[in-house]
């Protein structure tokens, strides 16, 4: 219980305590949820194996004013160095750090040095000097032995089973004189500002002066509380009607001894749930809830859970929103500025926002995003919420298996918390967010539910206005929320689910888009995250046209910036200090003389010669003629999730007994369209000369490259149909042509989805002239009139029709019919 005679440090990390006064030789149990307090704990002590002992200060705060009328806060000029004896640490229901601390001396805070990641301050020692080498006053010795008397005292009425009382009997009279103040002080009940008095008294005469009623005024209290029910209770006890008054009288005298703390912890609840402009229904459930926690005492379990509802109900924000910006012009302005491209997107916000201002009540809607990955899906659900002026959050729903993610687990679990969509709400503050749903195609249907069923309620506009998550049980309305989900295919998104959104598809980039995105937006990025300036490094735009056609093929633009980032870094190595450039040198890590030169001017110009010296050969070659030079091989056009890609059919056949052998890993419309594709060719074969005799006697052999790769659909029908002409008539199919259309056994071509994701990955190719169903002719107005300008289009209606422009040599059906 001794104050330490050794010396403090002189530079301490500061802990903040609002209206709390830790005493030397008393020990206080601190809950540190403040940025700067966490920041404290995980620096200075979390992370270090030698914690125990460790030097803290502890300072009170002082505040002034209710956070109504804009309450003001200061630090105290003294405070109390305390060491660590135990560090705790917990998740739920927010993240804090419990520290029990044992004051040690008094200290002055002369100056704080550091303000972040948390406070350090210089201090100057006050309890430094050595009481038992001096001798007391006649009055410092009659003030003692008074306050001996009455420590004693106090001792006695207190309650004699517990530890602490039993062992200060014990060690009363071996404990140095000038701790008995503050010791003694820290038990008694009195208020902050008594306790501040005490602490700010450095001589001991003072201290004793202030701490000595403090203690006569306990020892009154509790005399006139054990009188007052050691009567009534005698009172009663001989009428029976009256026991109910006993158990009311033990609860009063047990609250008597509840720590004022507490008490303010339940105002301040209290305080909350008058300002929190609940809805009547809420309210009722608050109000309930906090008469059941005032009724319970604060060691029992269900007081922490009981608490941890309240204050959930609390911070919901019922009645708070913020107030929308409706300028279509100024949107349009924000939406070009951030995004290149992407019109379709564009224009069904500016719809949205030009509704909004007819009719302001309207609900929210329940947009989806669907495409490949990197187009730019997540971002501009961020640049919605910054033009309208809402309020951003993301929820990633990939891999989520529990449907109490969405809806929260039941109170009565051990551990339970609200869902995601009230866990978003309480973090941002407002009900009238904008809340991303990304990656709503992976979610999972796991042992505890299926979350995507759990999603159904939240994105409908007619229900979600009265959403019950299990852990609030109270109704809140999700209306003014606008939910924007993404995905990258609609194929493992629940046709229910689906039903609930608008779906937007949002398509690859054209090659011209992505050099203009990598001039706009991707190179100044990169250059800034480099920490390169314009005047150091200058990519040409022949530069990115290459590093796009060359160097990536993909729907969206991340492998491009990984590219660009890469450039960035090697010319890091020319622009940064001598020394570095020694030392890179000395590793053999640079890529290019060019950019090892120290005597190279600025600017760094990477042209396309530089630019393959950085990234190396180019490793996307569209040649695709090589593929095509022999019979039995034509390129088809499929659609993934991650965008169009072109597909090389392979065919040939061999002495067998009229097997079908189909490899690459194919769905099962994928073989029944070979098996389709196969049937038309025999009944067909006379019609075009095609050799393809006794079928019984030959094997066919159908590959699609990239095994490892699952594929499905009925789009590689016309080609496959290509590729066995080509087999039986031995005739090779042009190089730069692409197809794609569902066939049937008449040999008519059915259209198929996907074209523009299609006709973009042949563009990408180098392929000049593309074959696709004559339906599909209305799906080319998605596609930009520069990649249209670059490619021929041929609709087709029939296989005919397919056959004689897949060939260099016209292949005409004859109409001589086949008994």
């Amino acid at each position: 219980m001794s104050v330490k005679r050794g010396n403090i440090p002189s530079r301490l990390p500061i802990l903040s305590v609002e209206n709390r006064v830790l005493l030397p030789g008393s020990s206080i149990v601190i809950q540190v949820t403040d940025p700067r307090g966490m920041n404290l704990v995980e620096t200075h002590l979390w992370q270090n194996d030698d914690w125990k002992g460790r030097y803290v200060g502890v300072v009170p705060r002082i505040t002034t004013g209710s956070k109504d009328n804009h309450a003001s806060s200061s630090l105290h000029s003294i405070g109390t160095a305390a060491s660590v004896k135990q560090v705790t640490a917990r998740s739920h229901p927010r993240p804090q750090f419990t520290l029990l601390l044992i004051g040690q001396c008094r200290f002055k805070l002369d100056e704080i040095t550091q303000e972040v990641p948390y406070a350090i301050a210089r201090v100057t020692q006050l309890d430094n000097i050595n009481y038992d080498a001096i001798s007391l006053t006649p009055e410092v010795q009659s003030l003692v032995k008074k306050f001996k008397q009455a420590a004693h005292e106090l001792l006695e009425l207190l309650d004699v089973q517990s530890p602490t009382v039993g062992r200060l009997k014990r060690i009363m009279d071996s404990l140095p004189s000038y701790t008995l103040p503050d010791l003694f002080t820290s038990i008694v009940k009195g208020s902050f500002q008594e306790k501040l008095e005490v602490l700010d008294a450095i001589d001991i005469l003072q201290r004793y002066k202030i701490a000595l009623p403090l203690v006569l005024r306990q020892i009154e209290t509790l005399q006139l509380l054990k009188k007052a029910s050691d009567s009534t209770l005698d009172s009663v006890l001989s009428k029976p009607e009256q026991q109910p008054r006993i158990l009311k009288i033990r609860r009063q005298m047990d609250n008597a001894s509840v720590d004022s703390k507490d008490e303010d912890d339940i105002a301040e609840l209290e305080r909350k749930i008058r300002t929190a402009e609940m809805p009547e229904h809420a309210l009722k459930v608050a109000k309930k809830e906090l008469k059941r926690l005032k009724a319970m005492p604060p060691h029992f379990p269900d007081h922490s859970v009981s608490r941890s509802y309240i204050e959930c109900l609390v911070d919901l924000p019922w009645s708070k929103s913020t107030v929308d910006t409706l300028d279509i012009d100024k949107a349009r302005s924000d939406l070009e500025l951030d995004h290149y491209g992407m019109e379709k997107l564009k224009k069904r916000i500016l719809e949205f926002l030009a509704v909004r201002q007819l009719k302001n009540g309207m609900k929210g809607p329940i947009l989806c995003f669907v495409g490949p990955p990197g187009v730019g899906k997540t971002s501009i659900g961020r640049s919605i919420a910054s033009t309208m002026g809402r309020n951003f959050h993301r929820i990633s729903l990939g891999g989520t298996c529990d449907q109490s993610d969405i809806r929260g687990h039941r109170r009565t679990y051990i551990g339970s918390m609200p869902g995601r969509i009230i866990q978003g709400l309480r973090t941002v503050g407002v009900n009238n967010p904008v809340f991303l749903l990304d990656e709503v195609d992976k979610l999972n249907h796991g042992i505890h539910g299926d979350p995507a069923a759990a999603l159904l309620e939240v994105l409908d506009p007619e229900q979600n206005n009265s959403f019950v998550d299990h852990y609030v049980n109270v109704p809140f309305d999700l209306s003014q929320v606008i939910f924007i989900a993404t995905a990258n295919t609609t194929s493992t998104i629940p046709s229910a689910l689906m039903d609930r959104m608008e779906v937007i598809h949002v398509p690859g980039y054209t090659q011209e888009e992505k050099v203009e995105i990598a001039s706009r937006h991707l190179i100044p990025k990169q250059l800034q995250h480099h920490g390169i300036s314009s005047d150091q490094l200058d990519m040409l735009t022949e530069t990115v046209r290459q590093m796009v056609a060359h160097y990536t093929r993909e729907a969206g633009v991340r492998n491009l910036e990984r590219q660009i980032g890469a450039v960035c870094r090697a010319a890091a190595v020319k622009v940064s200090p001598p020394y570095v450039n020694e030392v890179c040198y000395y590793l053999h890590i640079i890529p290019s003389t060019k950019i090892a030169s120290k005597a190279a001017e600025l600017p760094i110009v990477v042209d396309v010669e530089l630019l393959e010296e950085i990234l190396g050969p180019i490793q996307f070659d569209h040649d695709v003629s090589e593929m095509l030079s022999r019979p039995g091989v034509a390129i088809g056009l499929a659609w993934t999730s991650m965008g169009g890609e072109i597909m090389f059919v392979e065919a040939t056949k061999m002495s067998g007994t009229g097997e079908l052998l189909l490899t690459g890993q194919l769905g099962d419309v994928m073989k029944e369209s070979a098996q389709i594709a196969l049937n038309w060719i025999r009944s067909n074969d006379h019609r075009f000369g095609l050799q393809c005799g006794p079928l019984d006697k030959i094997d066919i052999h159908i590959h699609f490259p990239a095994g490892a790769v699952g594929k499905d659909g009925p789009s590689a029908g016309v080609t496959i149909v290509t590729v066995l002409a080509s087999v039986f008539s031995g005739q090779c199919v042009r190089s730069d042509i692409a197809m794609t259309g569902e066939v049937t056994l008449r040999g008519q071509v059915l259209p198929v989805g996907g074209i523009k994701e299609k006709v973009l990955a042949a563009h990408r190719a180098g392929i000049h002239h593309v074959i696709m169903p004559k339906k599909n002719e209305k799906d080319l107005r998605e596609i930009p009139n520069s990649v249209k300008d670059e490619l021929q289009f041929i609709f087709v209606s029939t296989i005919d029709e397919v056959l004689q422009h897949a060939f260099d040599i016209e292949m005409k059906p004859s109409v001589v019919s086949k008994l």
